[in-house]
This record gives C-alpha cells, structure tokens and sequence, in this order.
C-alpha cells in the first residue's frame, strides 16, 4: 500500500457533493473573468485585425521571436545546469563538519538570496567590468545572475531535502566503512534531489521566466524581442504580450512534463525488485569466486 493511499482520506457522500458544487462554482467564475477581460480588450479594440496580422507573417518569427527563443532557451538552460552544481556544491559546503567551510558557505548562500537578481544583473553587467578591467557580455550577465540567485535557493532546497532523510541511512553506510564524501554522493544528495523534485522544478520555472529580466542589459530575449522590439516596429504591445506570455506558459509546462516524467522514472528504478541469484540444483556445485 502506497504512502499516498494511506494518507488520503477519501470523500464521504456530502464532501463530494461540495466538491462538484466548489468546482462548478469557481468554473463559472473563472469563465465570468475570462469574458470580462475579453470584453474590455473588446473596447479598447485589442482585437481588431491588424494588431494581429504581423504574427501571420514569417519575419516576424524569424527576424524577432524565433531567435529571442533561442537566446532565452540557451540562458536558462546554462543557469538551470550551472545552479543545480552550484546548489549541490554549496548545501554539501553548509553540512560540512569543518567551520572553515561551513560558515563562508552559508555566507554566500544567505548574501545572494538576498540580493534582488535585476540589481545582480545590472552590477554584474556594470560593475565588474571595473573590477577586471573588461566587459561582460549581456548573456553571461544573465546568466551568472541567474546561477547565483537561483543557485543559492536550490542550496537550501538541497540541504533541506538532506537533513529529513533519514539518521540511519548515514549510520548504516559509515558502518560499512564509506566515507562522508561518499555518503553525500552516493546515498544523501541522491535521495534528497527526489524528496525535492517538487521544489528544483519551481525553481527552475522561475530561472526559466526570471531570464525576462535581462532586458536591463539589452539581452535579446523573449521579453526584450518578442514585446518591446516588435511592438516598437507594429504598434500591438497588448497582442505581443499574450503571445510572448502563450510561449513562456508552453516550454514551463514542458518542463513540468519532463519532471513528471523523471520522477515517475527514479520511483521506478528505486522500487525495481533486484535480481536473485538462483541457487545451485542438484548436483550443481556453487561457482566460488576468485580469491584475491
């Protein structure tokens, strides 16, 4: 019997009866939104023809959107690989034993959760080109903030996940000699990478949305091609925002997919059944293995 089975108490005939009233409800309510927003953009003529008409056109897709895609795809996906290290990184540096260690860590981690990531963005891209005598471009301007951000949130997800595992896991394996290095690697970060999934998939939503912000830098993205450049050239910022808006919604629910879709995968092979050796029938002598 699975954990949620347990845990869920299944509906008596009123609470159902509630439930599909509430559901009906908030349905009707939501539609009763959805027609007041379209009829005022009705009003203000959001809908006429021409607004539109630029998205039927192939440059508009290839000269502004296509490529501001691309650009937003390639930042988030460098900030999610290089802030899902630098969480393991430093949520194994705050559990250290050493305070040498553990301290400076926890130092990084709390200063950079709470630095605003547009001010990040904005000094990295024109601060430190003071400090090291050269410039840095718009997207590892994004993309750095995005790693230290968002890096830092995954660190205390990660060392969260890490300290409700378990004691006896950690016991286990130093009695059978392994190391701490290899605990972590092996049995803790594994094991709370899964516990966390829910939390490193918001997460990396919210990288993947937070690259907007690179317009303060001029980074071509979504936000800076796909709204302001081509409504500055067409003139329908309202039509440009539900499109680019439409996109962002599509590749977040991609990545839900794909963490569904990871999740049920580890829970499968954690759950496997290994295979039994079977043992020698009758006559059949046990093959020993070689002694060193």
């Amino acid at each position: 019997m699975s954990t949620s089975t347990v845990l869920y108490d299944h509906p008596g005939p009123r609470a159902r009866v509630r439930n599909r009233v509430l559901s009906v409800v908030i349905g009707v309510a939501l539609l009763a939104l959805c027609w007041w927003i379209y009829h005022k953009f009705d009003q203000a003529g959001q809908w006429e023809g021409w607004l539109w008409k630029p998205f039927a056109e192939s440059k508009t897709w290839t000269q502004f959107i296509l490529p501001a895609l691309g650009q937003t795809l390639l930042a988030a996906a460098t900030g999610m690989v290089l802030s899902l290290a630098f969480g393991i990184v430093f949520a194994v540096g705050r559990l250290s034993d050493h305070w040498w260690l553990r301290v400076p860590s926890g130092v990084v981690v709390e200063f950079f959760r709470a630095v605003p990531l547009l001010l990040m963005i904005f000094f990295i891209f024109y601060g430190v080109p003071f400090l090291i005598q050269g410039p840095v471009s718009a997207f590892w301007s994004v993309v750095i903030g995005l790693t230290l951000y968002n890096g830092s949130v995954l660190a205390e997800a990660f060392r969260a996940g890490i300290r409700s595992l378990p004691g006896g896991q950690s016991e286990a394996a130093y009695a059978v000699g392994m190391r701490k290095n290899q605990v972590m690697r092996l049995i803790l970060v594994p094991q709370a990478a899964r516990a966390m999934l829910p939390v490193i998939v918001s997460q990396l939503v919210v990288l993947l949305k937070d690259t907007a912000l690179g317009y303060i830098v001029a980074f071509p993205e979504l936000l800076q091609r796909g709204v302001n450049d081509l409504a500055a050239n067409y003139g329908n910022i309202v039509a440009s925002a539900i499109v680019v808006a439409a996109i962002f919604i599509a590749l977040n629910s991609v990545i839900t997919m794909l963490a569904g879709w990871l999740d049920r995968h580890t829970r499968r092979r954690a759950f496997r059944a290994p295979k039994q050796t079977a043992a020698p029938g009758p006559g059949e002598a046990a093959v020993a293995e070689p002694q060193g």
